[in-house]
C-alpha cells in the first residue's frame, strides 16, 4: 500500500480555516434559512458540516423543551411544524454557546429584540466573524434612525451584509422557487460567501452593492403590507389593491433616499424590491392580519390578532409603521408621506381602515422624489 502524501499540519489548517455557521434566531424564517444553510454546508468543503442554531428556549404542551424536541426529531414542531430540517442542524438555547466557535453569524430575529441581543453578544464573539441580516426593521434613536444591520455592525464591532427578498417562508420551507437579493458595502468576497452559503438550486440568490436600499426595502415593504391588508379586509378590490400598492413603492423609494442618498434605484427591481413588495401584499403576514382588523372595524387590536393568527410568531409591520410615524414627524416629513402616516393612524386607531384610500384630501404639499 502506498503511503500517504497527506500533510497532517496541512489538513489540520484546512479544518481551522473552514468557516463555521450560527443562526442567531428559530422561528418560522430562521428555522427556514438553518433548512437552506445546512443543506450547503454539508456539500461545501469551507464550511463546517454543523450549524447551530440558537432557540428561544419554550417549554411545549407536552411539558418537553423545544431544544431538545428539535434535535430529537429535526424539527421545529412550534414554529415551522412538518418539515424536517437536515441533521446537521444543532438546536442550542445557550446563545453563548451557541456563537461561540462560529464566524459567520445569521441573525434572523424580530427586529425589537436585537438591540438586547446585541449587547449580550459582546466580547462572546470571534475577531474574525462577519454577519448577516435577515431582519426587517429599525431602530429608531434621537439622532434618527438606525437600521439593524448598523446596530450589528455598531455594536459588535464587525461587517454586517443583509439578505432580503420575496421569501415566505413556507414557501421556501416546501422547496419552492424563490429568489433573494444580498446587500453588501465594500467587500465584494464576503457577499460571495453569503451567496454560496444561501443559493441553492430553489433558492437562487444575487448580490448587489446597497446594504440601505436593501433594508430598507424588506423593512419598509411591511408598512405597506397593512395598506394592502386594510383595502382586502374592506373588499376594496384589486384595482385598488394596485393602486395601494404603487403609491407604496414610490414612497418607499423616497424615504430610502433621503434618508440615504446613497441607495440605488436599481435596487427596488432586485428581489428585494419590487418583487417583496408585491409577494408581501398578497401572502404575508401583515397583510392577513391587517385583512382582520380591517374585517373587525379595527374593534380588536393587533396584540390580540397576532396573538391568535401567528402562533408566536411576531408582526414586524405595526411597530415598524410606527418606527416610520416617529422619523417622518420629527423631520417634518408627515405631509410627504401619506400612505406611511396614514397607515400608523389606523393602527394606532385614530383613524378607521377606511382611511387609506382617503388620505389624497391630505395628500403631499412636494412631489415625491
Amino acid at each position: 500500500m502506498a503511503p500517504s502524501n497527506t500533510n497532517p499540519v496541512a489538513v489540520a489548517d484546512e479544518v481551522l480555516q473552514k468557516s463555521r455557521v450560527t443562526v442567531v434566531g428559530s422561528g418560522n424564517w430562521g428555522s427556514v434559512a438553518a433548512k437552506l444553510i445546512a443543506s450547503n454546508t454539508l456539500n461545501i468543503n469551507s464550511f463546517h458540516d454543523e450549524v447551530r442554531m440558537w432557540v428561544f428556549e419554550d417549554t411545549l404542551p407536552s411539558g418537553e423543551k423545544l431544544s431538545e424536541v428539535i434535535n430529537r426529531t429535526n424539527e421545529n414542531v412550534k414554529y415551522l411544524p412538518g418539515i424536517k430540517l437536515p441533521k446537521n442542524v444543532v438546536a442550542d438555547p445557550d446563545i453563548e454557546h451557541a456563537v461561540k466557535d462560529a464566524n459567520m453569524l445569521v441573525f434572523v430575529t424580530p427586529h425589537q429584540f436585537m438591540e438586547g441581543i446585541c449587547k449580550r453578544l459582546i466580547g462572546k464573539i470571534r475577531k474574525d466573524a462577519v454577519a448577516i441580516s435577515l431582519i426587517k426593521g429599525m431602530e429608531v434613536k434621537k439622532e434618527g434612525p438606525c437600521m439593524i444591520s448598523t446596530l450589528i455592525s455598531e455594536i459588535l464591532g464587525i461587517s454586517c451584509c443583509v439578505l432580503m427578498g420575496a421569501n415566505i417562508a413556507n414557501e421556501i420551507a416546501v422547496e419552492k422557487f424563490s429568489e433573494a437579493t444580498v446587500g453588501y458595502r465594500e467587500n465584494k468576497e464576503i457577499a460571495e460567501k453569503w451567496v454560496r452559503l444561501f443559493n441553492t438550486p430553489y433558492f437562487m440568490v444575487s448580490a448587489v452593492q446597497d446594504v440601505e436600499g436593501v433594508e430598507l426595502c424588506g423593512t419598509l415593504k411591511n408598512v405597506v403590507a397593512l395598506a394592502a391588508g386594510f383595502v382586502d379586509g374592506l373588499d376594496m378590490g384589486n384595482n385598488t389593491k394596485a393602486a395601494i400598492m404603487r403609491i407604496g413603492l414610490r414612497e418607499m423609494k423616497a424615504l430610502s433616499k433621503l434618508l440615504f442618498p446613497s441607495v440605488k434605484d436599481n435596487t427596488f427591481f432586485e428581489s428585494c424590491g419590487v418583487a417583496d413588495l408585491i409577494t408581501t401584499c398578497l401572502g404575508g403576514r401583515n397583510r392577513r392580519c391587517a385583512d382582520a382588523f380591517a374585517r373587525n372595524g379595527g374593534k380588536r387590536s393587533f396584540d390580540e390578532l397576532e396573538a391568535e393568527m401567528l402562533q408566536g410568531q411576531k408582526l414586524q409591520g405595526v411597530s415598524t409603521a410606527k418606527e416610520v410615524y416617529e422619523v417622518l414627524s420629527h423631520r417634518g416629513w408627515l405631509e410627504l408621506f401619506p400612505l406611511f402616516s396614514t397607515v400608523h393612524e389606523i393602527c394606532s386607531g385614530r383613524l378607521a381602515p377606511s382611511a387609506i384610500v382617503e388620505y389624497t384630501e391630505h395628500s403631499a404639499r412636494l412631489p415625491l422624489l
